[in-house]
């Protein structure tokens, strides 16, 4: 409301202060509203910040939960990985040790194996010197008209490691006698070799002549005839006499 005077006359003055008054009202009402408005926008700000809070509060809590459970997955993984790996090595190392044990276990069978072999090559060689060594010694010293009055067998050199299985003597010649259980071939370079080192080992016989003779139970084909070739006798076995081929023997 505005004051009018009780006259009624409007002068400038009184319009100018009307003017002014309703000036001042206007504005006082525009500063309270633009307060009010203000304030309601600082308290929706408020509310929408304390919201905005809120939710990232929320999102940190979810993105550390996440995070522990992705932690969590991996360390479970790592303890799954480890736990199987110790279960790899384990089961690797039992495999070797089972592998080792049995690779021990073949190799000693081979090693039976092998004495066994070699026993029974050993035990035929005995034989067959025996049956050879026993046949000459009662009285088949003869080769190609000779006659041989001392025998020995297994003698062994003087000078070097050298064995002669049989060795039959007289007064001018020697005869070395090699006796295997099975002949083969490409052995006559070896048994032409004994001539030489019997002569180095027995120096008494160096100027006898030397014989070879090869005496086999059984033989591979051929051997017979490369002994012939070398002019070396063979000695078989035929049922129960002994078999002498001195035809083409030679001394050395």
């Amino acid at each position: 409301m505005y004051n009018i005077p009780d006259n009624h006359s409007i002068t400038p003055e009184s319009a100018l202060a009307v003017v002014t008054e309703m000036l001042a009202r206007s504005g006082a009402e525009f500063d309270r509203k633009m307060a009010e408005s203000r304030a309601d926008y600082d308290r929706k700000m408020a509310e929408s910040r304390a919201e905005a809070d809120k939710r990232a509060a929320e999102a940190d809590k979810r993105a550390a939960e996440a995070d522990k459970k992705a932690a969590e997955r991996a360390a479970d993984f790592d303890r799954e990985m480890k736990e199987s790996r110790e279960k790899f090595d384990c089961e690797i190392a039992a495999s070797r040790a089972d592998w080792e044990r049995r690779s021990a276990e073949l190799n000693q069978q081979i090693k039976e194996i092998g004495k066994q072999v070699g026993g029974w090559g050993n035990s035929h060689g005995a034989f067959a010197e025996d049956y050879f060594f026993n046949s000459f010694s009662q009285g088949k010293c003869n080769f190609f008209g000779e006659k041989f009055d001392e025998i020995k067998k297994n003698l062994k050199g003087l000078k070097t490691d050298d064995e002669f299985d049989v060795v039959m003597f007289n007064g001018s010649c020697v005869c070395i006698l090699e006796v295997k259980f099975r002949g083969r071939l490409n052995k006559t370079a070896k048994l032409i070799k004994k001539a030489k080192a019997f002569r180095d080992n027995f120096s008494e016989y160096a100027t006898h002549k030397v014989y070879l003779a090869l005496a086999t139970l059984v033989s591979d084909e051929g051997v017979e005839n490369e002994c012939f070739e070398h002019g070396i006798a063979v000695v078989k076995q035929s049922g129960d006499n002994v078999v002498i081929h001195d035809e083409r023997m030679k001394a050395y």
